[in-house]
């Protein structure tokens, strides 16, 4: 049984989830409606589709998980369940990760403005760092997988041997874990470094602006400032999500402390949620296709009042 702080705590972790689902699969629909509408699919339009699709996984992953450890301990850990689960986990949350520093580099070489030849060269070659990226992503994924596929054998013969009263000793988890998300963490510091320099370009661009009177500078002045707290909410939200997934991991050790766990479930959970709707409410495709939903409801509302009278 959970107390009444935990059950409180997972409760606002699964409306997060569930909220998160919602916001994400809203953003896949639209960005492919469109794509279905042009016949063509833009590199923004694309990589929309492919972060809300892998962020529903992610948290289905995160959900499915944290009752799965919360509930049936027992059957979860003893079955190959987990097994399952880690390498479904490892491949989805490469794929988070890697839309999410696709998208921020995609922005920054589109909207920053710095003279340095390197970011000329790139600003004018998008593709050939998409490209670079897809690589980074691919080596990853297989130095990733390779090295669950050993530890999990490891593990079984440990197991079976009955060795150690713990394969997992923190030393050796936390090695194993970094070298399982290497990759992940690479990708993870490459996403802060383009919305740092992002940050910076708009900051300078935005006080050159402040020097002018007139109403138009003044409207780029304001644009800019609300890309920069974007930006600064993107990170926020980037960094709580992998505190959380770490917290998670953390428990595997203190099993017992169940409100520590459900805490990291509740942290990782807002980014997907959280982000999604700021997505949605900053970029005006997302904003007109939300604002005719919400029409759409009232409007049905109104209906079912009308027939009700």
């Amino acid at each position: 049984m959970l107390s009444a702080a935990e059950g409180i705590l997972l409760s606002i972790a699964t409306v997060e989830a569930g909220l998160g689902v919602l916001g994400n699969t809203f953003i896949a629909l639209v960005n492919c409606m469109d794509w279905a509408k042009n016949n063509k699919l833009s590199m923004i339009g694309f990589l929309l589709i492919g972060l809300a699709t892998s962020r529903i996984f992610i948290v289905w992953l995160l959900t499915l998980d944290a009752y799965a450890k919360l509930f049936y301990p027992s059957k979860y850990f003893s079955s190959s369940l987990i097994e399952i689960v880690s390498y479904i986990w490892m491949t989805v949350n490469h794929l988070t990760v890697w839309f999410a520093t696709s998208l921020s580099i995609f922005y920054f070489l589109k909207i920053a403005n710095f003279s340095d030849c390197i970011f000329l060269w790139l600003k004018r070659r998008t593709d050939k760092a998409f490209v670079f990226l897809l690589g980074c992503l691919l080596t990853s994924w297989v130095i990733s997988f390779l090295f669950v596929v050993k530890l999990m054998k490891d593990g079984k013969v440990n197991h079976r041997n009955r060795t150690s009263e713990m394969y997992w000793e923190k030393r050796q988890f936390t090695i194993n874990y970094v070298f399982i998300n290497i990759g992940v963490i690479s990708l993870f510091m490459m996403t802060l470094t383009a919305c740092f320099l992002l940050i910076i370009s708009l900051w300078r661009h935005s006080r050159q602006m402040q020097s002018g009177v007139s109403g138009f500078r003044d409207l780029n002045t304001e644009a800019h400032v609300k890309a920069i707290k974007f930006l600064i909410s993107f990170i926020i939200l980037f960094i709580l999500y992998f505190i959380g997934v770490s917290i998670e991991i953390i428990c595997t050790f203190i099993p017992e402390n169940k409100l520590l766990f459900i805490f990291g479930f509740t942290t990782a959970s807002i980014y997907p949620c959280c982000h999604s709707f700021i997505l949605i409410l900053t970029n005006s495709q997302l904003k007109k296709a939300f604002v005719k939903v919400l029409q759409g409801l009232k409007f049905s509302e109104k209906r079912k009042v009308l027939r009700a009278t």
